[in-house]
């Protein structure tokens, strides 16, 4: 018989139940329960550092992967939550293994899902699982918010013009409390001043940075300041002092203000909730979702000053989003150019701005000497006109016919199958099914439930989930077989179009060449005089 053991622990508590504990208990399990079984029977994953909120585990993940080729006859682990603590996922690992016939062993617990009664249980106990788990987060985040309401750091990445200190609390009773709080770093804190008052003279992000970079001012890990990074800066309410101005700014915007209008004592401010972290790149949150307090740091910037600064920033942002490459709507090859000096990307400038009537000359510049100053990249600048034209003949040139179109879109083809391995319409016929069979389980066990139950609130909500994400799945199905090419629409057929490509040049839009030339271009290289063109092969 064969045994895959799982064990796993988020972090190290030193309560008994460490890694090598799961697995030696696990072990003397199997070697009781199966006296015959050989040390070259049992196979061990082990994931450390990880947690059961999900199942997207490398040991678990290969473990998964070696049961569909090396079928065990038992999966053990110690406890149930060292699985999952998901309900949906613990069901379908369940369902899984007994499709392919192989029995879960749960040692602490003592459930076996080789029997009816164990499979049962374990179910019911996965369901509690998943609510410990959220109830611990939800506390987790209460005291978090609780605890920001008192003004301390709780800790991250400190702003520019502060380290992070202990600070101790003593009381009557002779305990000791440690908590954090900001202090401050004068040499960064001068450089925070520049760039408030830069900015409001200057009314530009890009030219905050080439100020910067001119008196050779970076930031701590040594590369120069990004208008992305000048505007964190700017907008973080760290430097601001809890004043009057303070207190209207964010009192209008409906943010959980907890400092008084007239009480701040000159400390600074520190905003809480900023940011959900729940989603990629963890996006900012709308104001009014922030809990902005009095913190332990003496203010920076005034309220009035610091405000000024973010009605500027506002009155700057565009009415309307527009994509970032502005400059791709009068040339062909921004950003696809490569600066050979320095490896940044070259993009689009105007010489001057644009007239009514007719385009201006422009030239690919070098980003970092866009955004760093000239001592920053020695860098040629290309002319545009003159650069759009060449290379596009030269790739006229390089399709005509068929012999030069069909091996290079077969090439880009074969790329794009490298890492595109899953046929995206696949994937959601996949989830679609993963729903579906989700819901029936649900459903059945919804039957057997009593009504108003706190298990039948918990199951309706999760097919209310399922119901939504169906919705969203059967859309996206919908959108990708409407945009999708049809089977006629090969290499063979395209280059029968583009044979003629060069005669039709002059008919083609814009947009049209862009889209052509970023389907066979990777990257085209500038150094020395010459282009270098990278294809996607």
């Amino acid at each position: 018989m064969k045994f895959f053991i799982y064990s796993r622990k988020s972090v190290f508590t030193g309560k008994g139940e460490s890694i090598e504990n799961q697995i030696e208990m696990c072990r003397q399990y199997i070697l009781t329960k199966f006296p015959d079984t050989a040390e070259r029977d049992i196979t061990i994953y082990e994931d450390e550092g990880f947690s059961a909120k999900n199942i997207q585990r490398p040991q678990f993940q290969q473990m998964l992967k070696d049961l569909r080729v090396d079928k065990p006859d038992y999966v053990v682990c110690y406890r149930l939550d060292r699985v999952s603590r998901s309900v949906s996922d613990f069901s379908l690992l369940i369902e899984e293994l007994n499709r392919r016939g192989i029995s879960f062993i749960c040692m602490k617990e003592e459930f076996d899902t080789s029997k009816p009664m164990g499979k049962a249980m374990m179910y019911i106990a996965s369901v509690f699982a998943q609510l410990e788990r959220e109830t611990i987060a939800e506390r987790v985040r209460d005291n978090m918010l609780m605890l920001a309401r008192t003004g301390r750091w709780l800790g991250g990445t400190t702003p520019t013009g502060y380290t992070s200190e202990k600070h101790v609390e003593l009381f009557l009773d002779g305990k000791r409390k440690i908590s954090c709080k900001l202090k401050e770093n004068p040499e960064e804190l001068r450089v925070v001043d520049k760039i408030f008052d830069s900015y409001l003279e200057l009314h530009s992000l890009s030219g905050v940075c080439n100020r910067l970079t001119a008196h050779g001012i970076k930031t701590r890990s040594g590369s120069p300041y990004s208008p992305s990074g000048v505007k964190e800066i700017l907008q973080n309410p760290v430097y601001c002092t809890a004043d009057e101005a303070a207190f209207d700014f964010f009192t209008a915007r409906h943010a959980d203000v907890c400092f008084e209008r007239k009480g701040g004592k000159g400390c600074g401010l520190l905003a809480y909730n900023k940011r959900d972290y729940t989603k990629k790149q963890a996006p900012r949150r709308p104001i009014d979702k922030w809990i902005v307090a009095a913190g332990l740091h003496r203010g920076r910037i005034p309220g009035r000053q610091w405000v000024s600064v973010q009605q500027i920033l506002e009155s700057n942002r565009p009415a309307v989003h527009t994509p970032p490459s502005v400059h791709s709507r009068y040339s062909l090859l921004s950003g696809l150019i490569v600066c050979g000096e320095c490896g940044s990307r070259m993009f689009a400038k105007h010489r001057s701005l644009p007239s009514e009537g007719h385009t201006e000359a422009f030239d690919y510049v070098c980003s970092l000497k866009l955004h760093g100053g000239k001592s920053r990249c020695c860098g040629q600048n290309i002319c545009g006109q003159q650069a759009d034209s060449m290379l596009w003949d030269s790739l006229i040139n390089e399709v005509k016919g068929d012999a030069g179109i069909v091996p290079l879109l077969e090439k880009v083809k074969r790329s794009l199958s490298k890492t595109e391995a899953v046929d995206p319409l696949e994937k959601i016929q996949s989830d679609r099914k993963r729903c579906g069979m989700e819901m029936d389980r649900l459903i059945r066990t919804l039957a057997l439930q009593v009504p108003g139950s706190t298990l039948a609130r918990r199951i309706e909500g999760r097919l209310h989930e399922l119901e939504q994400e169906l919705s969203k799945l059967d859309k996206a199905h919908r959108q990708l077989k409407e945009n999708r090419w049809p089977d006629s629409c090969g290499p063979a057929k395209f280059s029968e179009t583009l044979s003629s490509l060069g005669n039709l040049s002059a008919e083609l839009t814009l947009p049209e060449k862009q889209a052509f030339v970023r389907l066979v271009v990777r990257k085209i290289l500038w150094k020395e005089g010459t282009f270098t063109v990278f294809f996607n092969c």
